[in-house]
């Protein structure tokens, strides 16, 4: 897995210095957000540098509820999701790519959620990427 780019703690992650990083996965970046601002006006975003991973991390969240991390790479981006076992019906049940589902049949657990991380490159990644959306939030 590539390492994330935004690993300077005084360089806030703004749009000019987001699109510099990712590239033509820009429009994607725009599906992205454009789909949460139209459809999820309660999410919030909040970028924050982390010293563990030594790079900035976008939360977006609903509420207390984490939705979903977002990371910057080298003309890319990825997005984390953390679902419990009791998502697994709804993941394998998805119309999320194959390889999708198998990354998180075959991801380590951590207690009782596993992780799910897609680097949106491509439509069909935004795409997957707003179906695990709705099954997070369909989640309890």
């Amino acid at each position: 897995m590539e390492a994330p780019v935004l690993t300077d703690r005084h360089q806030y992650p703004t749009e000019e210095v987001i699109t510099s990083h990712i590239g033509r996965a820009k429009s994607q970046w725009y599906s992205l957000f454009e789909y949460i601002h139209a459809n999820h006006a309660d999410f919030s975003e909040e970028w924050r540098y982390y010293n563990d991973g030594k790079s900035w991390l976008l939360k977006v969240k609903r509420k207390k509820k984490t939705v979903f991390w977002l990371s910057i790479v080298k003309g890319s981006f990825r997005t984390t999701f953390y679902l419990t076992d009791r998502a697994a019906q709804a993941v394998a049940g998805s119309s999320i790519s194959d390889e999708l589902k198998e990354q998180f049949t075959s991801s380590k657990k951590y207690g009782a959620i596993r992780g799910l991380t897609i680097t949106c490159k491509r439509k069909r990644d935004v795409t997957d990427a707003k179906e695990l959306i709705g099954i997070k939030l369909a989640a309890r």
